[in-house]
């Protein structure tokens, strides 16, 4: 028997996704429209629904190149992060930080260079708990630097996000980026963030290893082709800040997905039963 369609009756595209502010998503759009939809992380508004939204969402659940994954040395290329260039200007008067509804983002100006091309960042945002994992292990939290260039997709780096412990060093700019994530509790509110200063980051990256790979968009769409960079080496904020952070982001983490390559776990469900 036929257990789900992957192809379902098209309602309104949710949104506020990981990919707003690109020119995937403009910001000119709206943030109220994009908010209204049924996208989301939980009950029959989770990922296992995602591609009954709109047939734009086929790939949710039939694309090979998924993302979030999980990441085992050996498995996955991996560079020194000396080798990247990655520089994000500094906002001695803060940034603009937005609740958009799905997740709590900052948007900021800088540039990363990945295989000869140079991208534009357009935002970072952060998700609770972190999306990928690292050798099985996943983190509190994770952010996402979204950068582009014209029309292809985006080029991320992730940056996994741990509390810190005794004789853990805060990351500065991650921390400040997060310290006033009470005053925006809802959907569409906005504050501008402490002083950011982009150094410790920028050092941080260099003295960790990097995997990268190609997935895909972890919301709706799920296009794939995007290129991914996450380091290995977690930063670090304390645990009151988490906790606000938690507070606000809620849960807005998709499922761990199956390595590139291998068939969509969706995919793979429907022909399981369809057998049954």
């Amino acid at each position: 028997m036929k257990v789900f369609s992957v192809l379902a009756s098209s309602v309104s595209l949710a949104s506020a996704m990981c990919h707003y502010g690109t020119n995937l998503m403009p910001r000119d759009v709206g943030l109220e429209r994009r908010a209204d939809g049924d996208f989301g992380y939980d009950e029959l508004h989770s990922a296992l629904e995602w591609h009954s939204m709109s047939p734009n969402n086929t790939i949710c659940a039939m694309g090979k190149n998924q993302s979030p994954v999980n990441i085992k040395t050996g498995k996955y290329d991996v560079a020194d992060g000396a080798s990247y260039k990655f520089d994000i200007v500094n906002y001695p008067h803060g940034a603009e930080f937005l609740n958009t509804g799905h997740n709590v983002q900052v948007f900021a100006n800088g540039s990363a260079e990945f295989d000869g091309t140079k991208y534009s960042l357009a935002q970072y945002h952060f998700h609770t708990p972190s999306e990928h994992r690292i050798g099985d292990e996943y983190y509190p939290s994770e952010v996402h630097f979204v950068f582009q260039n014209g029309s292809t997709r985006p080029c991320c780096y992730w940056f996994m996000i741990e509390i810190a412990g005794s004789g853990d060093h805060i990351n500065q700019p991650i921390s400040k980026s997060l310290a006033k994530v009470l005053q925006i509790p809802s959907v569409g509110d906005k504050v501008t963030t402490a002083a950011l200063n982009f150094g410790a980051l920028e050092q941080h990256i260099r003295k960790s290893d990097v995997y990268h790979y190609s997935g895909s968009l972890t919301t709706p769409p799920c296009d794939e082709g995007v290129k991914f960079n996450v380091v290995a080496n977690p930063v670090y904020i304390d645990v009151k800040t988490f906790r606000n952070t938690k507070k606000v982001v809620k849960f807005n983490s998709r499922y761990t997905q199956n390595a590139p390559g291998e068939v969509n776990l969706l995919d793979y469900a429907r022909i399981v039963l369809d057998k049954s």
